[in-house]
């Protein structure tokens, strides 16, 4: 159990999740997780901004008891998804006088996931306010971070700004603030590109929401918190624009060698380009890596041999998983191999509707590359430099 104090009457009451390595049933959490709950005590209310998965409940209630916290006025919920919701039944059982403080479309979906009953909640809209006594919650909708019905709160005479989801990171950390700025970054990132980049045009608009806001401190529901507040906001900047990298993600696999010599002899091809490359071998892949990696890339390169007519499964997981999470990319390709035909082509093409991107003229090779395959596999290269140099990314020079 853990309890840590942000500020005078304002206390981290959640839990860490050392050991869990699954989100979502999809998600790899190699640094476990944590479930952030803030109890917030003014003089004459006391309100708990989200709360804990329903399988910690138990230790977010042994926490409330350790700081002898005998009434509740107010669960905050910022966002209805269980890992912050599942413990509201447990809160209102132990503090039966407490009402559910949110959105309509959050109430809607908290009682349909959680069958709460519609006496408990106080409906807020955007803007509204809370007063505490001395301490002040107002609230500020904030939807498609990454659900319909989001919001933000901001506790205004302390300037923290709570925000469940947005700006978290699956990272289990005994510090409660961020000290370890690179390691906290990359869990971020990761966070950002599995979760929130599919939302990238809505948390520009929510970005803009917030920018005039006195910020000291931003509390995510996941993760450590943020005491110089710009490290994360900046970041988030960066990760929405449409500022890319020149970097080419290469995701493949290889069944009996054919695409694995193409996809090496491309890797050094555009590293001879000064083209930075980041391969992902999808037999061995951490598919949160892949998503790290498409966040700022400009160019994708899907590598797959032909099975059955079609692309390899793995290809087909991966493929898909790009197209939901749309990333900035600006160029795709396609390279691989067949032995007597099929359409691996056009399905990776069809499954990518999702992307604004500009498709390059694949390289397709029946067996084993002959040299003037891999002459093709030059010619990607060089249009992939020229593509990059159009739009001002890259000024480096060939080492040929």
């Amino acid at each position: 159990m853990t309890i840590r104090e942000l500020k005078p009457g304002i206390y981290y009451v959640g839990v860490i999740d050392w050991d869990r390595r699954l989100f979502d049933e999809l998600i790899p959490l190699p640094n476990g997780t944590s479930y952030n709950a803030y109890l917030v005590m003014g003089s004459e209310k006391v309100a708990i901004i989200d709360t804990v998965d329903s399988a910690r409940r138990e230790e977010l209630i042994g926490n409330l008891q350790r700081l002898k916290i005998e009434r509740i006025d107010y669960v905050v919920a910022n966002h209805a998804e269980q890992d912050h919701s599942g413990a509201i039944p447990t809160v209102l059982e132990l503090y039966p006088e407490a009402k559910i403080v949110t959105n309509m479309r959050c109430k809607d979906m908290l009682i349909d996931l959680l069958q709460v009953s519609s006496d408990k909640f106080i409906t807020v809209n955007d803007g509204d306010s809370l007063p505490l006594g001395g301490k002040t919650l107002e609230f500020i909708l904030a939807p498609w971070v990454h659900w319909p019905e989001t919001m933000f709160t901001y506790l205004r005479e302390y300037s923290i700004l709570f925000t469940c989801d947005f700006f978290g990171s699956h990272l289990a950390a005994s510090d409660l603030f961020v000290v370890d700025d690179v390691k906290v970054y990359e869990a971020a990132k990761r966070y950002y590109a599995e979760i929130m980049m599919p939302f990238r045009m809505m948390i520009r608009k929510n970005l803009e929401k917030i920018k005039n806001l006195e910020i000291e401190m931003v509390a995510p529901s996941h993760g450590p918190v943020y005491s110089k507040p710009e490290f994360i906001l900046n970041a988030y900047r960066e990760w929405v624009s449409d500022n890319v990298r020149n970097e080419v993600v290469i995701p493949y696999i290889s069944m009996h060698g054919s695409t694995g010599k193409m996809v090496s002899y491309f890797v050094n091809a555009l590293i001879e380009r000064g083209v930075t490359v980041k391969p992902f071998n999808l037999s061995k892949t951490d598919i949160g890596e892949l998503a790290i990696a498409l966040v700022d890339a400009a160019t994708i390169v899907v590598a797959s041999p032909t099975v059955l007519t079609g692309p390899h499964p793995n290809v087909l997981y991966a493929v898909y998983l790009v197209n939901i999470l749309k990333p900035k990319l600006k160029y795709v390709s396609i390279i691989g191999s067949y032995g007597w035909g099929g359409r691996m082509l056009e399905q990776i093409t069809g499954l990518l509707t999702n992307l604004q991107v500009e498709f390059l003229k694949p390289v397709i090779v029946k067996g084993y590359p002959r040299v003037e395959d891999l002459k093709e596999l030059d010619r990607l290269a060089d249009e992939i430099l020229r593509k990059h140099r159009e739009l001002g990314i890259t000024t480096a020079s060939s080492s040929f």
